[in-house]
């Protein structure tokens, strides 16, 4: 076992795996029942955060199908932040998404352009930007080709909200969750416009999609956190540029310096096509495995003095939100 795969695994050790019955009762709630599946449910008090720039087509028909997921099933809200040179969400996405969401869905979302001419796509800045706008309690940094069970929407926000009870009657209350077990969890989905019409008009049965392949899921995708809590340690590393090591770092850090919780259910992954910007040619990649090196060799009390002291998250404390 290598280092890095051995400091993941110690890590992971430090995180609850939960199953779904010990966050609702299922007498109370039946989450698949019809009625419960066509609602509206209440995540009124949560922030869906999304870095996104619009490269490709299959991005494009995937950040409109998240979207429309997210603000039918559910009250509440999501930023997108773009960068990039003009705004392909504003000409291309917003259209398709006022011909299929009412207003009072399209009311749940905010969409702030940033005009750029840079290649690179710095997502941990993006997210921090975004971040440090969200007002609510519970904040989801929420990949654009991701899809949940809808009931691990609820089970998540709930885990934040009011924690549960574990063998010992202790009340374990996370501040992290990741809503997909560790392993062969994900679904990676290669879809066409057909095919997710389908899913979109028909209450949202994945069972349409008829091309996927079961793959290893571990610290991407999506995560849910405590808002106060995700800033005092940090947000995301801004030193992170582009693609890799970032969900690492970010995983490793919760684990020794907060509550982290998994839970043990599936997670659906739009494919489309990739730059460099996301995946391992891209020219940053070098200097964030240097740093996620560097940061995996400390332990809890020198990350926390790194995260107390390291210039961009003491920036961005320091300015008060406007």
């Amino acid at each position: 076992m290598s280092s890095e795969e051995q400091v993941s695994k110690e890590a992971e050790e430090m995180v609850s795996t939960i199953s779904t019955d010990m966050i609702v009762d299922p007498e109370r709630t039946d989450v698949l029942d019809e009625v419960v599946v066509r609602s509206r449910w209440d995540l009124k008090d949560v922030t869906f955060i999304i870095p996104l720039r619009i490269e490709t087509e299959d991005r494009l028909r995937n950040i409109v199908t998240v979207l429309i997921y997210l603000l039918r099933n559910f009250d509440t809200n999501v930023i997108v932040k773009e960068v990039d040179k003009h705004s392909e969400f504003e000409k291309c996405a917003m259209p398709m998404l006022e011909a299929a969401l009412e207003d009072f869905q399209l009311e749940g979302l905010t969409h702030i352009f940033e005009q750029s001419d840079e290649f690179t796509f710095h997502r941990t800045k993006i997210l921090n930007d975004m971040l440090w706008m969200v007002e609510t309690p519970i904040v989801v940094n929420y990949d654009s080709d991701i899809l949940l069970p809808k009931a691990s929407y609820a089970y998540a926000t709930n885990l934040i909200r009011n924690g549960y009870t574990r063998e010992d009657g202790d009340t374990f209350y996370p501040k992290l969750v990741y809503p997909y077990g560790n392993g062969t969890y994900q679904a990676q989905i290669y879809t066409n416009d057909e095919e997710v019409t389908e899913f979109l008009n028909n209450y949202f049965k994945f069972e349409v999609f008829k091309k996927w392949r079961s793959y290893d899921a571990k610290y991407g995708f999506c995560q849910w956190f405590d808002t106060e809590e995700y800033k005092r340690l940090g947000g995301e590393n801004e030193g992170f540029v582009a693609y890799g090591y970032e969900d690492d770092e970010r995983h490793y850090r919760f684990a020794m310096l907060s509550n982290v919780a998994r839970i043990d259910e599936n997670i659906f992954h739009l494919e489309h096509k990739r730059s460099s910007n996301s995946w391992f040619n891209n020219p940053h990649i070098e200097d964030n495995r240097k740093l996620w090196k560097k940061l995996k060799s400390c332990n809890k009390q020198e990350l926390q003095v790194y995260y107390d002291h390291v210039s961009y998250a003491k920036l961005r404390k320091a300015i008060p939100v406007t």
